[in-house]
């Protein structure tokens, strides 16, 4: 944590985001990294220097470590509020594409940035519309997803749109599922998941 305040109060973030348009494959994903702990500290200067349009076309690069790291960066982004923002405007419909990534760390970071969006009302409109409800359910199917805690809770925040809701009324049995799962976390979210799905007004 020193070590990431002290890249921010040295102005270097620019840079970072600067290189990694020009600097060869096994330097980007070191940047990523360093990027990743900066940014759960402060993102307001990545935002700044346009960091989200590049890391949204790292997200469709060749190597997986790189799709991975950047999906990485673009969730502690989403931590921020400033943040989410960004991310509900430019980045959702790739979000959604990699959650069908072959590699499960990427599915796991695309979700995780996906549920940081998904707090705030447009990302939830935007990944409707960028139809995330199936492969999110696929994610929660699996018992073995990395994934699988966040893309219920991403589906509990679709399920608060009436259109989500009527979706996912289909698929309790998804859900129901998961109350078997040995982690905790994941038996707690699926009894949210479902008691938010079945609400009626």
């Amino acid at each position: 944590p020193v070590g990431a305040v002290g890249i921010l109060h040295a102005g270097l973030i620019p840079l970072l985001v600067f290189k990694l348009k020009t600097e060869p494959e096994e330097i980007q994903e070191l940047i990523l990294d360093t990027l990743s702990n900066c940014l759960r500290v402060e993102a307001s200067e990545a935002l700044a220097t346009g960091a989200i349009t590049i890391l949204k076309e790292k997200l469709t690069h060749s190597s997986v470590a790189i799709r991975s790291k950047a999906a990485h960066v673009l969730l502690e982004i989403g931590t921020h509020p400033e943040g989410k923002s960004a991310i509900c405007e430019e980045v959702i419909p790739v979000l959604v594409s990699l959650l069908e990534d072959t590699d499960p760390e990427v599915q796991a970071s695309a979700t995780g940035a996906l549920m940081f969006a998904t707090i705030k009302p447009q990302g939830r409109f935007s990944a409707l519309g960028a139809k995330a409800i199936p492969p999110l359910l696929k994610l929660v199917a699996e018992e073995t997803s990395k994934a699988r805690l966040s893309a219920i809770k991403t589906l509990t925040m679709l399920a608060e749109v009436p259109e989500g809701r009527r979706t996912l009324l289909h698929h309790t049995d998804t859900f129901q599922q998961c109350l078997n799962d040995p982690r905790e976390a994941v038996k707690r979210a699926a009894k949210i998941a479902i008691s938010v799905i079945q609400w009626k007004p």
